[in-house]
C-alpha cells in the first residue's frame, strides 16, 4: 500500500489520505494515532479546538518515525484570531505537538460576524507565520466562495487548501470555488454524519460490485476526484478498513453517479460558515 501525495500551490506536498482526530478523546489520542502509524497512516489532522494536540505529539514522539515522514496539520482556535494571539497559539500548539514547525496551519472558521468581519487580517497573520517558519504551508477551513474571493483579492495569496464539509449528499459549492482559485480541497465529514450515505443504493451497489464496504467506496470517490481526505475512527479495525482503498478505483461514470447524489444545501450536516460564530469559553 502506498498513499499518494499531491502537490500544493506552494510546491510542497501533502499525503492525500490521513487520519482526522476530531472528537477523539484527549486521553485516547496517543493510542489511536499510534495504531494509525502502525497501519501506515502518515498524515494527521488535528486542531487547537479539538483539545488533543498533546496526544498527537506524544504519539509522534514515540513512533520512531522521522519528521519528514509525517504530515501534521493543526487549526487556529476561533478565539485567537487577533494577530498576537494567533502567533502565541501556534507556538503553544508546537509545544504540545513537540514540533518546531507544523506542515499546515489553517484558519478553522472565517467567523464573518466576529472580529468586525476582518478574516482577511487573520489570513495575513497566517501568511506571516508561514514566512516566519512556524508552518510550512497555510490554508483555510470552512471558507465559502465569497470568503475565498475576499482574501485572495486583498492579499494575492491563495490558500494551499480549503478544508470543507464534503460528502456524497453535500458536494458543497465552496469546492468549485476552491479549485477555481488553485487550492486543493480537503473533505471533512467525508462519510457524512448519519445522513444515510452508507445505506444509499448507489453506494451499496458499488460496494457489492467491488467487494468493498460502503465507507471504502465513498473514500475512494473522494480520492478519485482529487480531494484530500482523513476519516476518523478510534477502532483499529476501522482504521485498517479506511486506509484499505488503494487497490481499486471507480470509473468516470461511477464517480459521476455518486456525485449525482448531492442534495445541495439540504445535505449540509455541519454549521453554515456564513453564520457560525461559536468561540470556546
Amino acid at each position: 500500500m502506498s498513499v499518494p501525495s499531491l502537490t500544493l500551490n506552494d510546491q510542497t506536498t501533502i499525503p492525500q489520505f490521513g487520519l482526522g482526530v476530531w472528537q477523539v478523546p484527549a486521553d485516547d489520542t496517543h493510542r489511536v494515532v499510534s495504531e494509525a502509524f502502525e497501519l501506515g497512516y502518515r498524515h494527521i489532522d488535528t486542531a487547537q479546538m479539538y483539545g488533543n494536540e498533546a496526544g498527537v505529539g506524544s504519539a509522534l514522539a514515540a513512533s520512531g518515525l522521522a519528521r519528514d515522514q509525517v504530515y501534521v496539520t493543526t487549526k487556529l482556535n476561533n478565539g485567537f484570531h487577533e494577530p498576537a494571539r494567533a502567533k502565541q497559539s501556534l507556538e503553544q500548539s508546537l509545544e504540545k505537538l513537540q514540533l518546531d514547525q507544523v506542515d499546515l496551519f489553517l484558519i478553522h472558521w472565517p467567523l464573518p460576524s466576529r472580529y468586525d468581519g476582518n478574516f482577511t487580517r487573520t489570513w495575513e497573520t497566517l501568511v506571516e507565520l508561514r514566512d516566519a517558519g512556524l508552518t510550512r504551508s497555510v490554508g483555510v477551513s470552512n471558507f465559502q466562495a465569497a470568503h475565498l474571493d475576499t482574501i485572495v483579492a486583498a492579499t494575492g495569496v491563495v490558500p494551499a487548501v480549503n478544508q470543507i464539509e464534503v460528502h456524497p449528499y453535500f458536494d458543497n459549492a465552496a469546492r468549485e470555488a476552491t479549485l477555481r482559485h488553485g487550492a486543493l480541497v480537503e473533505g471533512w465529514s467525508p462519510l457524512g454524519q448519519g445522513g444515510g450515505e452508507l445505506d444509499d443504493p448507489v453506494i451499496t451497489g458499488l460496494a457489492e460490485r467491488y467487494g468493498k464496504s460502503p465507507a471504502q467506496i465513498i473514500l475512494r470517490w473522494h480520492l478519485d476526484r482529487g480531494d484530500i481526505v482523513f476519516p476518523k475512527s478510534t477502532r483499529r479495525e476501522r482504521l485498517a478498513e479506511n486506509i484499505d482503498v488503494f487497490d481499486f478505483a471507480l470509473t468516470t461514470e461511477e464517480i459521476a453517479a455518486v456525485a449525482a447524489l448531492d442534495k445541495g444545501e439540504a445535505g449540509r450536516t455541519g454549521p453554515n460558515p456564513d453564520t457560525f460564530d461559536w468561540i470556546p469559553a
